[in-house]
């Protein structure tokens, strides 16, 4: 409509007549609908504002980029608040939601990394896969990942791990070698007992003479109970208690703390006609602190003992007692070269001196086994 041209109106409706204004001012003294008012001077001071930063809102873009209608400046929670309270509503519910779903998935890595067995032991050979530990990162992490009395197993994947004899569990037991289902089971709770013995208990960990896994064996078997006597006595390469025991020199270290970790698995079959063998294959690790100090090593120690439990009427065997068939260990953190029927950690303080060539070894790595008689080096503890 060109400027000053009059609109074109109805007949009646170009002007308010004088009836119209008496009735307006009428219904605004008895408080009906509000009189037209004039803008304050307030009102058309902020309205002359927003008018000129809108302006300078369009005068103002970038150059070198295609000009788009200039959006009109608005104070946050005035022009627009319903609409803006809807918009920010909306976002809010997606960021709870994104959050929830957040929760959920943070859960769910912490409990897989608090316990990795509940994936890792419904895999075909649970437990048995290579742990992964901590990564190598920024300056200030070896820090936070090294060990104290007060969490001896910080930085170490055993940190997840079941503690002491928890982590011993037993199979269901079965009738087999000719064995009722009530001997098989006795047999797995006596080699659970005779591992929390030689590889648990306070006192064998003292270096003291493990006599409760000892009345475990059955002193029937030919050489097997005299070796294991003579090897606590005079302990040497050939003779070593070490292929069943832990034992710590107390004079040189001791537990730091009372937990031991542990992960492994047991499984049985049938022996000879008459017996059943009962094979187990744990890892323990062992934090450790000088006497009277706080500095906090790990030795780690796999063992794979088999034993078995003969029918005593078809063997010279003791009722109820145990045979040991074969026992290995691996161990991490220990002098190779000593055979005083201790193991000997090393502590981050010692004195450097050369170590074993080769390639490292993860004392961790249940899939691997090194070969008897061999000293590596470790990749960490």
């Amino acid at each position: 409509m060109p400027p000053g041209e009059p609109a074109n109106r109805p007949d009646g409706e170009g002007s308010v007549s004088d009836e119209q204004w008496a009735e307006i001012v009428r219904q605004a003294e008895s408080g009906g609908a509000d009189a037209p008012k004039e803008p304050s001077a307030r009102a058309r001071m902020v309205t002359a504002r927003l008018r000129a930063l809108d302006e300078e809102a369009a005068a103002g873009r970038r150059r070198g980029r295609k000009n788009r209608p200039a959006e009109p400046w608005q104070p946050e929670g005035w022009r627009t608040g319903p609409t803006w309270q809807e918009t920010h509503g909306r976002a809010r519910k997606r960021r709870r939601l994104a959050a929830v779903l957040g929760f959920v998935v943070v859960v769910a890595i912490l409990v897989i990394t608090m316990r990795p067995g509940l994936l890792t032991d419904h895999l075909p050979g649970g437990g048995d896969s290579a742990d992964t530990g901590p990564v190598a990162g920024p300056a200030g992490v070896a820090d936070a990942d090294r060990p104290t009395p007060e969490e001896p197993f910080r930085g170490s994947p055993a940190l997840h791990w079941a503690d002491g004899a928890a982590g011993i569990e037993l199979p269901e037991a079965a009738a087999t070698g000719g064995m009722s289902k009530d001997e098989v089971e006795h047999a797995l709770r006596a080699t659970r007992q005779l591992l929390i013995a030689a590889n648990l208990d306070p006192a064998t960990l003292r270096g003291e003479k493990p006599d409760e896994a000892l009345g475990l064996l059955d002193p029937l078997q030919e050489g097997e109970r005299e070796r294991l006597e003579r090897s606590l006595a005079e302990p040497s390469e050939e003779l070593d208690p070490l292929m069943l025991f832990t034992r710590f020199d107390s004079e040189e270290a001791r537990l730091a703390g009372d937990v031991v970790k542990t992960r492994g698995r047991m499984t049985f079959g049938a022996g000879a006609a008459g017996s059943v063998e009962v094979h187990t294959d744990y890892t323990f690790v062992y934090p450790l602190v000088k006497p009277g100090g706080d500095e906090v090593a790990r030795t780690i120690v796999r063992r794979k003992l088999t034993t078995a439990l003969h029918d005593p009427e078809r063997f010279a065997a003791t009722r109820g007692k145990l045979s040991v068939v074969s026992s290995q260990q691996n161990v991490g953190n220990t002098d190779c070269e000593t055979y005083d029927g201790f193991l000997h950690p090393s502590f981050p303080s010692d004195s450097p001196h050369p170590g074993p060539a080769g390639p490292g070894v993860d004392p961790y790595d249940r899939n691997e086994w090194q070969p008897d008689g061999s000293c590596g080096k470790l990749t960490r503890t």
